[in-house]
């Protein structure tokens, strides 16, 4: 089996050759588009042994210096959808898609809702600096909040379509949103949870292959996302969250789980290579080989040897059940 014939048997149930391996990283600064991004990409696909071509997405939505205000979101117009920021994304899917020949399932990056609306409001940083901006706008002026969510939904619509036309076989959908702290429940299902369900209907039947719902960061309450449609998911287990198992049974059993390492610590990380192969072989044994793809809780440290990725793909090879 090649790499894409392996990842397609896993994810329809059937026995691959072995279980395939999924991981990816955030490049330095300076490679989000272009020809360097594209080299860095194809350079990480081969040297990491990974089975899946995740294209990442540093062309998110640039700060809005019309966004200050609750009530501002009531006024925002439409994106362009030919601004240069989508552009760039576009061209880099294409690029590594043309390089691909087929050899992998190319996933292209998009960022939900929650996401796209913090990198919209202050970038990407204020997540981390003050996580509660989104709720506190939707709280004090719900009906313009409202329209600033249409606006996003619009474009993410816009950008699924046009990631699908320039070769991407699915999408690994990013879902912030799920956190307890964050929002509560209905706040949740009253400003988000509507638009990426209706994305995830649409792009469920449209993408070639699969789509990948990742729910990101800690502390998740997983039962936001039930009824979102997608054949993949993936979530932080080593952030106070549930197990993969205990996901699956919330989820569904007949979702294909991508993950089983921890992506900032642990083996993957800072162990020998000995340990890594330890420990996905005892993930193999925990979680089994059907409907599974080994990978991270996210996205690994930028400066991780690629030996080490290498060898925990490697090891799916010499399980034995």
């Amino acid at each position: 089996m090649n790499k894409r014939e392996r990842v397609l048997a896993a994810v329809a149930g059937n026995r691959p050759d072995r279980v395939p391996g999924g991981f990816w990283l955030h490049f330095p600064p300076g490679f989000e588009a272009g020809e360097e991004a594209v080299r860095r990409h194809l350079e990480f696909f081969e040297k990491s042994g990974t089975d899946l071509c995740k294209v990442m997405n540093e062309n998110s939505l640039p700060d809005n210096p019309a966004l200050h205000d609750a009530a501002d979101w009531g006024r925002l117009k439409p994106i362009c959808h030919d601004a240069p920021f989508i552009r760039r994304q576009l061209d880099l899917i294409h690029a590594v898609c043309e390089q691909m020949h087929q050899k992998a399932v190319v996933l292209a990056t998009i960022h939900g809702m929650v996401a796209s609306a913090f990198h919209y409001l202050g970038g990407g940083a204020l997540y981390d600096e003050d996580k509660q901006a989104l709720t506190c706008h939707l709280r004090e002026n719900p009906e313009a909040f409202r329209h600033g969510m249409e606006v996003i939904a619009e474009y993410l619509d816009y950008l699924c379509n046009a990631c699908l036309e320039a070769g991407a076989d699915g999408f690994y959908f990013a879902s912030l949103g799920g956190e307890k702290a964050m929002m509560t429940d209905e706040e949740f299902e009253t400003f988000f949870r509507p638009y990426e369900i209706r994305l995830l209907e649409k792009y469920e039947k449209k993408a070639p292959c699969f789509n990948v719902l990742h729910m990101c960061k800690d502390h998740l309450n997983l039962s936001r996302y039930l009824g979102y449609p997608s054949k993949v998911i993936n979530w932080g287990i080593y952030e106070g969250n549930l197990s993969l198992k205990e996901g699956r049974e919330l989820l569904g059993e007949d979702r294909v789980v991508l993950g089983g390492l921890d992506d900032r610590a642990g083996v993957l990380v800072d162990g020998s290579l000995e340990d890594i192969e330890q420990q996905v072989h005892k993930i193999l044994r925990e979680n089994g080989t059907q409907r599974f793809i080994l990978g991270a809780d996210c996205t690994l440290p930028t400066d991780i040897s690629l030996e080490r990725i290498a060898k925990a793909v490697e090891a799916t090879g010499t399980y034995q059940d």
